[in-house]
């Protein structure tokens, strides 16, 4: 995996004590291993923190308040996502009112990539 420096691992500890509504609802579910998956909370990967991390499928989940649809964020986590993707590891977004509003299908949403995913793993 990715390496992470002691300061990401200490970052991603105490956002582990804070995790904001939508990632406790998310992670509520994620934690129960749907599709037989395990998903890790507050994953440090290089100098990046990701929300929900599954190391099988180097599946990223994040979860963005309003605050990512903000010009200079958006444009950061662009390119923190590209960063991502050149290390192995696909990174999928969902909007946090998404995750207040209907959790089941957030998940729902997720398992069926992981589905893809796993066909793509497989297929030579």
């Amino acid at each position: 995996m990715i390496h992470r420096p002691t300061e990401t691992q200490r970052l991603a500890n105490r956002l582990r004590r804070s995790m904001t509504l939508p990632e406790v609802l998310l992670w509520r579910e994620l934690r129960k291993r749907p599709g037989g998956l395990k998903f890790r909370r507050e994953h440090p990967a290089g100098s990046y923190v990701l929300d929900f991390f599954c190391a099988e499928l180097a599946l990223a989940i994040e979860i963005d308040g309003t605050v990512h649809d903000c010009g200079s964020v958006a444009d950061k986590d662009e390119r923190r996502d590209a960063s991502l993707l050149c290390q192995g590891v696909t990174v999928v977004r969902f909007p946090a009112s998404d995750v207040l509003k209907e959790v089941t299908s957030v998940v729902e949403a997720i398992l069926a990539m992981t589905v893809s995913l796993l066909a793509t793993k497989s297929s030579p």
